[in-house]
């Protein structure tokens, strides 16, 4: 359709409602899908009824969904240029929130991978990474703030094109009932930042394109990310690109996982990550009948 053609469509009421109801269930490069059962290409293996949340985020830009407990979350960088900074805040108790600190404290490692446990502030595993091909995030910077990016780019307001992390992730957050107070430092995937013998922290990049990290949501989370440049990418140009994010109903996951740290075989697993899924386990049991 032609624009002079699209103009003259859309000239009275009845032509608008028309070429707007042409657009229904078309799907872009950067948007959400509505029913996610819709998504045209769910990941090998996953019926795309289970299917919970489909969108592709473009860089600068945030989302945020609810999702619940025994949820599969994957997150896949496309063109080796996203930079996925990550909130979680307990749906059912939104006080309770990731915490960073702990969650590279409690497991004795700052570099996020397969087996890592995102912790909140209670001591409880809100989500579990159970899958990775990039092998480059961060836990140590948290996410751009306005002063940083106007100090380098010159603006970092979120409708600007340069937004900074925390602008978009207050967004997020004000979305679902939250406050700046609720916006503590965040993780990021898809680029890495490594610790120096000297404690300097050096950006290792992005891993390429069509990399992705997954994660087993634990108790039921509120999920913030924003799309955006990691704090020390060495760009002088503000450069993103675009996030794609699954989520589907993995429950027989979840229960996998928690009998590898709780059940019979329990001792292959360790204690710190053990101690906080029962920790989560018992807050769930507590809340179910």
């Amino acid at each position: 359709m032609t624009t002079a053609t699209t103009a003259a469509g859309t000239a009275t009421t009845a032509g608008a409602r028309e070429h707007a109801r042409a657009q229904s269930r078309t799907i872009t490069g950067a948007m959400p899908v509505v029913p996610a059962t819709d998504w045209p290409t769910p990941p090998a293996g996953v019926d795309a009824t289970a299917l919970t949340w489909a969108e592709t985020v473009p860089g600068g830009r945030y989302t945020t969904k609810v999702l619940a407990r025994g949820t599969r979350l994957r997150l896949r960088d496309l063109t080796g240029g996203a930079c996925a900074h990550l909130l979680l805040w307990r749906a059912d108790a939104p006080w309770e929130r990731l915490n960073v600190a702990d969650t590279v404290k409690v497991p004795w490692q700052a570099y996020l991978s397969t087996g890592h446990p995102l912790l909140s502030d209670q001591g409880r595993v809100l989500a579990t990474v159970v899958d990775d091909t990039s092998a480059h995030h961060d836990a140590l910077c948290g996410t751009t703030t306005l002063a940083d990016n106007i100090a380098k780019f010159g603006a970092g307001e979120a409708y600007s094109a340069t937004p900074a992390g925390r602008e978009l992730l207050l967004l997020a957050a004000a979305k679902n009932g939250l406050t700046a107070t609720d916006v503590a430092p965040s993780l990021s995937f898809f680029h890495g930042v490594t610790v120096a013998d000297d404690g300097a922290l050096i950006s290792t990049g992005s891993a390429g394109p069509d990399t992705a990290v997954e994660l087993i949501v634990h108790l039921p989370v509120i999920v913030a990310i924003a799309n955006t440049a990691h704090p020390l990418d060495p760009a002088s140009e503000f450069t993103c690109g675009p996030l794609e994010v699954l989520a589907w109903r993995a429950g027989t996951d979840l229960d996998t996982l928690v009998g590898g740290a709780l059940g019979p075989e329990a001792v292959t697993a360790d204690p710190e990550y053990a101690r906080a899924v029962a920790n989560s386990e018992d807050a769930h049991l507590a809340a179910h009948l």
